[in-house]
């Protein structure tokens, strides 16, 4: 029998979608895998899938660096889930430590804001609360405000850092530790290359701890636990994050405890 064209064109489509269902099983299976289209010589194969366009970050997640209209330095955290962690400095003193911000934001088209905000301050102002609201470019830049419940407002502008990518490495990180706090405390902190912390200051608080490594980005989970004695916080345990700058040779600790009423803020530079 002989076939008119638009019969060949109806034999090849099916000879094509009959040979899908037999290496799916069935049309559902079909195109949830999307094997039906690669069935009769189209779609991707897996040889060209990795040059594929990449999906873009579309949060503000990252480690971000900069500086506020007041001369201090910002060094900071936003993770995947939303948490954030804001180290700033003393005034024009990029290695005192002054305090930290600390919550968790929503991420959403170039805006980013925060209800829940918590400033701890080592400068005499204690602990502090705000909202934070701003904007950022994924992988480039980072602006907010933070308005506090007093009224004050303080602002900073900040740009992606290389070091948002590379994964952790204790080997790294591994060494002793010396930072001075805006209250004045001398701070030495020691990591090995296990991740175990000990860690003493001036006013004679002593620290135990360990760090293990975050999925990117040179940032560890981290937990310490302090020693008693001339602690405030007792034999508290609280638990954060730690990033370390690989540029500066600097490394930021922020534990808090369930409440995010106390916590332990390190900032050194390794000897």
């Amino acid at each position: 029998m002989r076939m008119t064209g638009p019969n060949v064109l109806r034999c090849l489509l099916a000879i094509c979608l009959m040979s899908g269902l037999v290496a799916c099983g069935s049309f559902a299976n079909c195109f949830n895998s999307g094997f039906a289209p690669a069935a009769c010589g189209g779609g991707y194969s897996e040889s060209n899938v990795a040059s594929l366009p990449q999906p873009t970050a579309t949060s503000a997640e990252g480690r971000w660096t900069g500086v506020t209209p007041t001369g201090r330095t910002v060094s900071g955290l936003v993770l995947e889930d939303g948490f954030y962690w804001l180290f700033y400095t003393a005034r024009d003193h990029p290695n005192i430590l002054a305090g930290l911000v600390q919550g968790t934001g929503t991420s959403h088209s170039g805006s980013f804001g925060s209800s829940n905000t918590r400033d701890f301050n080592l400068e005499g102002a204690g602990l502090r609360s705000a909202t934070t609201n701003g904007s950022y470019v994924p992988n480039k830049s980072f602006l907010a405000t933070i308005a506090y419940v007093t009224g004050d407002t303080e602002s900073f502008t900040s740009t992606y850092d290389v070091d948002s990518e590379p994964a952790p490495n204790l080997n790294l990180v591994a060494g002793t530790y010396a930072g001075l706090r805006a209250d004045n405390s001398t701070v030495t902190v020691t990591v090995d290359s296990t991740g175990t912390l000990s860690g003493h200051s001036t006013d004679g608080c002593t620290v135990t701890g360990t760090l293990s490594p975050r999925g990117k980005g040179n940032v560890f989970h981290t937990s310490v636990t302090f020693g008693g004695g001339a602690c405030r916080q007792r034999t508290e345990t609280v638990t954060g994050v730690a990033l370390y700058d690989a540029a500066t040779n600097r490394l930021y600790i922020a534990a808090l405890n369930n409440v995010r009423t106390t916590s332990y803020l390190f900032l050194g530079t390794k000897r």
